[in-house]
């Protein structure tokens, strides 16, 4: 900038530079009327409901129907389709058994014919019975001998031992076989004295 300036005439200069714009005029927005709705245009824009209750139970009665339908066309296996002894069956229907689980279902008609099996299930899934109700069908209608078990059955325990005894039991004595438990914990005498008059199935430990 001229030194020579002086401030008057920086005035006018910066006076004569700026100019001001004008003003917008600033117009008010027109503000739209808000139309009242009637509760029947309210319903009536309300979105149709897809399912009902009513079609909801009738939908789940339709499967539970079509379940049903499919049980009842595939076939019941009985335990007298698998060649057990007609008293077996009838013990087993008393005690409220009538249907095989699947481990006896596969097992049994293998074991009546004399095969060797090799069997593994969880606790309860009906392994006793698939191997021990064979057994006594097999022993069935023979005579038993003094010192000469004609049936022994192994258990790694004394309580599975008792536990194996106790669910067969029953329907040995329907077929008239004599069974004895023999391990350790218990009377020997009593276990000798037992086997000298002769039982048809034996049901011990190794350890004994």
């Amino acid at each position: 900038m001229p030194e020579n300036i002086d401030n008057a005439e920086l005035t006018e200069l910066v006076e004569a530079a700026v100019t001001e714009a004008p003003a917008g005029a600033t117009a008010a927005a027109e503000q739209a009327p808000v139309a009242e709705k009637s509760v029947a245009d309210f319903i009536a824009d309300q979105p149709a409901e897809v399912s009902t209750e009513t079609e909801t139970v009738e939908a789940l009665e339709a499967d539970e129907t079509d379940v049903a339908a499919e049980a009842d066309a595939e076939p019941t296996v009985t335990f007298g389709d698998l060649g057990l002894p007609d008293g077996i069956v009838r013990k087993l229907a008393q005690n409220g058994v009538t249907a095989p689980f699947p481990i006896q279902a596969a097992t049994i008609p293998d074991a009546l014919a004399g095969k060797d099996i090799l069997g593994r299930g969880r606790t309860g899934s009906g392994k006793t019975l698939s191997f021990g109700l064979p057994l006594l069908a097999t022993l069935s209608g023979g005579s038993t001998e003094k010192k000469k078990p004609r049936g022994i059955i192994l258990t790694p325990t004394r309580e599975l031992a008792m536990q194996v005894a106790d669910a067969l039991q029953p329907y040995g004595d329907v077929l008239g076989l004599k069974m004895k438990v023999v391990c350790g914990g218990t009377s020997m005498g009593n276990q000798i004295y037992a086997l000298e008059r002769g039982v048809d199935v034996l049901v011990a430990t190794p350890g004994r």
